[in-house]
């Protein structure tokens, strides 16, 4: 069993001891040192925001969560079953002094997690997340008198607020959504998403919409992460030519993959792209796109193609956002899956690149596959090396770097050779003893071969040093 204290927030599976796993205790332990932070840092604000996806646990942590905000003299705001993106929006709306989100995203049932948010409805920052952690470790946290306990209150109005500012959008055609009467099927995957997206869609003048997995209580009916092998019945359903559309997310709807008309997979990878197209088709010429190092080329050469440049950040969504403020970029995001549309909020949003896609697809006017079709043709391969833990990761990496060294090397985020038309990312885990090697061609078997070579490297390297 697991806990992962990062930055990024506190994961962990559910049963178990605490200090190993997402016990009671921990949750009651990071919660608190949470408040600690946000008391620190901005005293003025006592108002907290929390929301959950429907994980079978989700309750339970809740009352967890709530009650120790309560012992600190928080006012705690509860949306209740919600999605990541709406807590997100939620935060500023609410003038809170953050929040908090209960999910483990994509991660199995016995998982959950907090994710926590800033002020403005960002997830921390490198810097406030080492100094929770540290308060955690210190225990440098207290509780409030009696008579200065704080509040609670449940909100479910959220949700439809959030659609309706993704629908005052200017690049959302309601319209065109309306007119184009898509017939559509949504994996709801026994969470959130089995009615936000519906909600979202009605909201859009979508009539006919079938719901797959539709009961939001945290039975995921298939692995949640929206990969291909996880996805056959919703390509079994599109299958039999009935529908335009497959929308699938993961339990917390911040990921966001299509399946086309005859159920092929559109291809994760391929949704920030073409919301990306849409995006760049409306925009003056110039305009600015990011994704992460390991997400596809197919980014670049799309927002090149609309003279627009294309830059690319460190894996991780803070990083992502960081790069997007820094250069002024009007979409980016992750080859997950991930849309960020700054017009509405910088984080990943299923919803609005729900919304932006219909949009496009509605002008282009011809079937989801079709449109895949006009869009370059790259395949990632994804591999790992298991190393001994004694091993020196930092040395190996470095010998790759002096092996490749003629060509272009990207070290934002372990180490990236660039070549002509492929690449190759080895980024080392910072939970487990191995190395992720990631490469990408226009030829599935020059990205798989490219990885294996890779690999074979390693495994030189790491003789030579035995």
């Amino acid at each position: 069993m697991t806990l992962i204290k990062s930055i990024s927030g506190i994961r962990g599976t559910i049963g178990g001891k605490p200090s190993e796993t997402l016990s009671p205790f921990d949750v009651v332990k990071y919660t608190a040192a949470f408040g600690s932070l946000l008391r620190k840092s901005n005293p003025q604000k006592n108002t907290i925001v929390i929301g959950r996806d429907a994980r079978i646990s989700g309750e339970m942590i809740s009352g967890l969560v709530t009650n120790t905000l309560i012992a600190q003299g928080f006012e705690v705001i509860d949306l209740g079953l919600s999605t990541t993106p709406t807590v997100e929006v939620a935060v500023p709306r609410e003038n809170a002094a953050g929040g908090i989100i209960l999910t483990a995203s994509h991660n199995p049932i016995q998982w959950n997690a907090l994710k926590l948010l800033n002020e403005v409805g960002e997830f921390i920052s490198a810097e406030d997340g080492k100094l929770l952690l540290s308060i955690a470790d210190q225990e440098d946290f207290q509780f409030e008198d009696v008579k200065k306990l704080g509040s609670y209150r449940k909100d479910n109005t959220h949700l439809q607020k959030h659609i309706e500012d993704i629908k005052n959008l200017a690049l959302v055609d309601v319209d065109a959504i309306k007119k184009a009467d898509f017939s559509i099927v949504v994996d709801g995957i026994n969470s959130s998403g089995a009615f936000a997206i519906p909600e979202l869609l009605r909201a859009l003048g979508v009539t006919s919409i079938k719901v797959l997995n539709e009961e939001p209580n945290g039975h995921f009916a298939h692995n949640p992460e929206p990969l291909a092998k996880h996805l056959t019945h919703i390509s079994n359903e599109m299958e039999k030519g009935d529908f335009d559309l497959g929308i699938v997310v993961d339990p917390d709807v911040d990921r966001l993959a299509f399946v086309n008309e005859n159920g092929e997979l559109f291809g994760e990878e391929y949704t920030l792209v073409a919301v990306a197209d849409y995006i760049l088709s409306k925009t003056p010429k110039g305009a600015k796109t990011v994704s992460n190092l390991s997400s596809t080329l197919a980014l670049k050469d799309i927002t090149e193609k609309h003279g627009g440049e294309y830059f690319a950040s460190a894996v991780g969504e803070v990083n992502v956002v960081n790069k997007m403020k820094e250069v002024g970029a009007v979409i980016g995001g992750e080859g997950n899956g991930g849309i960020i549309y700054p017009e509405l909020h910088y984080g990943r949003d299923a919803l609005v690149g729900v919304a932006l896609f219909l949009s496009h697809l509605a002008h282009f006017n011809k079937p989801v596959g079709f449109l895949r079709k006009t869009y370059p043709n790259y395949f990632i391969a994804k591999k790992k090396i298991d190393l001994d833990p004694s091993m020196d990761v930092d040395h190996i990496l470095e010998q790759i770097t002096v092996k490749y060294k003629k060509y272009p090397i990207d070290f934002q985020d372990g180490v990236k050779i660039l070549f002509e038309k492929e690449w190759v990312q080895l980024r080392k885990s910072n939970t487990e003893p191995i190395v992720r090697i990631y490469a990408e061609s226009e030829f599935e078997t020059t990205a798989d071969n490219l990885a294996d070579k890779i690999i074979s490297d390693i495994k030189e390297i790491v003789n030579k040093t035995a």
